[in-house]
Parts: structure tokens; C-alpha cells; sequence
């Protein structure tokens, strides 16, 4: 992956066959059929991550430093607006919601909501959170779910009204990061990051089943045709679990990975498991308190991918 800088979310439009990869200041687009780098859609200072409206053509990315949603079209890659969240700093991760065609922008640091329509491309409300939000989902009934990571909670938004309706406490897990769903079946899977996977039911909040996984957990992802839960971890490992019933869960493979392959995409229609990585080295510590510095080595930057058998 040509270029430097760090990256943070991934997501996959299966559509168009394309990968989105947020690199630092920028969105890089792989076609995902030749693995070339086919665009850049610039001028995203502090991006974490994109939401495919692909039902309206849009893509809407989130500018963590620039307090704002950036609009592109997604034939085109092209900037068509910029979209202002001043009630909403540092919006970080985001999701579509295409039975209410609302984008929902997450704001690490004012611990909100941003809500914007996809039809106008304008801010509609800012929702509070009772604490830091990670990762969200859709069931496209109505809720939206999101990690409360300072909390230990789920937070349960009205996808149409715009506001919280309730919490689902997460017993044993501490600082939720991953987030997956499985619609189907009403399943929430939680990634924490004291090695555990939360199986909720969605409807209920009740836990379901709890599984061990790695650690430094950034990304939860659903294949819902396999019935395959991914979670990938900072320590080099991707944990996959199979869904045997709504209710029973097996660890099936633990997959060895760079070091800090944290975040990913799904492919779903190969069932390709897109990650990304680098190479480090490490400084030692300015301080006897701190621990070492892990740097990237320059052009060290790849896009790994992970095929079924």
C-alpha cells in the first residue's frame, strides 16, 4: 500500500469491488479484483472510517480532525460536500442506516451522535451518549447499537426518532471495541478488550455466550452466509468463531497475523477477510515509567488478505 501514514477502519463494497482503507489524511481505494490502488479521496485530516450509503451512490467519511463528515460519490470518488458536526468533535466511527437513510457519526471526544440525512446531506441532530462510543451496527428495524467503551455497555438508539432507548450491560468485559451483528438471528457480538467476545441477543441484551479471543481487539465482523464471527486483535491474531446455533459457539481457528493487524473488511461475496499491516521498529522508552515506542518503518505498509479453504 503505496504511501505513508497509519490507517484505522476498513470497509468493503462488494457492488463496485472495492476496498476503503483511511490512511491518516486520506481514503485509499483498492479494486479489490486486481488489487491496484484505483483512487485517493483526499483532504480527510484525522479519517477513521467511511459509510456506504450504496443505495444513494455516497460515501460519507469521517474527518476526526476537521470536526466533520466529508460526502464523496461513490462512482466518481469524488468530494460532492462537507458536512459541519460543531456539536460533535473528533466523529470517529460511522454507519449507514438504509431503512431511515440516516448517517450516524460517532464523536469520541464529546460523547454524541452526529445524525445527518443522506437525502440533504444536512446535520438533523446530535444525540447524547452516556460516555465514549466505538463501533456501531444496523439491524434495519430501527436500532442502531453501539459500544460504550468507558461504560462496559451497549448503547440502543431509535434509529427514527434519534435518541437513546436503552443500555445492555456487558458483565465480564472490559473496554468493548468490536462490534458485529447477525440480523438473522438477533445476535450482538462484542469484542473486549480483556480477551473476550460478548454474544448478545439483541433484542434483550442478554448474554448469550462468552468466548476467548486475543488481544488488543479493534474489529468484530459477521459472515452471515458462513455463520463465521472474525475477530481481529493487535497481538497478531485472528480469532474465528463458527455460529453453530443462535445459542452455541466454537472457536474454530486461531490465525497468526503481523503485529497489529487490527482492523479489517469483509468481502462478502468471496468471503475474503481484508487486513492491514506493517512493519515496526522499536524506540526505547524517553522515560523509565514509559514503555518502548513502536515506529513504522517507511513503505512498510501492505494489505493482507485472508481467503477461506
Amino acid at each position: 500500500m503505496a504511501g505513508e501514514g497509519g490507517w484505522d477502519y476498513l470497509s468493503h463494497d462488494t457492488g463496485r469491488n472495492r476496498l476503503y482503507v483511511s490512511r491518516a489524511t486520506r481514503m485509499q481505494v483498492v479494486d479489490t479484483l486486481t488489487g491496484n490502488l484505483v483512487g485517493e479521496i483526499a483532504d480527510t485530516p484525522g479519517v477513521h472510517g467511511i459509510a456506504l450509503a450504496t443505495d444513494l451512490n455516497k460515501g460519507y467519511i469521517s474527518s476526526g480532525r476537521a470536526n466533520a463528515v466529508r460526502v464523496v460519490d461513490l462512482q466518481s470518488m469524488q468530494s460532492t460536500a462537507v458536512i459541519a458536526t460543531p456539536q460533535g468533535e473528533n466523529p470517529d466511527y460511522i454507519a449507514y442506516d438504509a431503512s431511515t437513510q440516516r448517517v450516524w457519526a460517532f464523536n469520541g471526544r464529546s460523547r454524541n451522535a452526529s445524525v445527518l440525512d443522506a437525502r440533504t446531506d444536512q446535520l438533523v441532530a446530535t444525540v447524547p451518549l452516556s460516555g465514549k462510543p466505538e463501533a456501531a451496527v444496523v439491524d434495519g428495524r430501527g436500532h442502531v447499537f453501539v459500544d460504550i467503551e468507558d461504560r462496559n455497555e451497549v448503547a440502543v438508539l431509535d434509529a427514527g426518532g434519534e435518541r437513546v432507548t436503552g443500555h445492555f450491560a456487558l458483565p465480564g468485559c472490559d473496554e468493548p471495541a468490536g462490534l458485529a451483528i447477525d440480523v438473522a438471528a438477533h445476535r450482538l457480538f462484542v469484542g473486549c478488550h480483556n480477551k473476550l467476545l460478548l454474544v448478545l441477543n439483541s433484542d434483550s441484551g442478554g448474554v448469550v455466550a462468552k468466548l476467548p479471543i486475543g488481544e488488543g481487539v479493534d474489529a468484530t465482523l459477521f459472515d452471515a452466509e458462513r455463520h463465521l464471527v472474525f475477530s481481529s486483535q493487535a497481538d497478531g491474531s485472528l480469532t474465528i468463531i463458527k455460529a453453530l446455533t443462535p445459542d452455541q459457539y466454537k472457536v474454530i481457528q486461531t490465525l497468526s497475523t503481523p503485529l497489529g493487524a487490527r482492523t479489517m473488511a469483509l468481502n462478502a461475496k468471496t468471503h475474503e477477510i481484508y487486513l492491514m499491516a506493517a512493519e515496526y521498529d522499536e524506540q526505547p522508552a524517553s522515560a523509565p515509567q514509559q514503555r518502548p515506542q513502536r515506529v513504522m518503518r517507511p513503505g512498510s505498509a501492505q494489505l493482507l488478505v485472508v481467503t477461506p479453504r
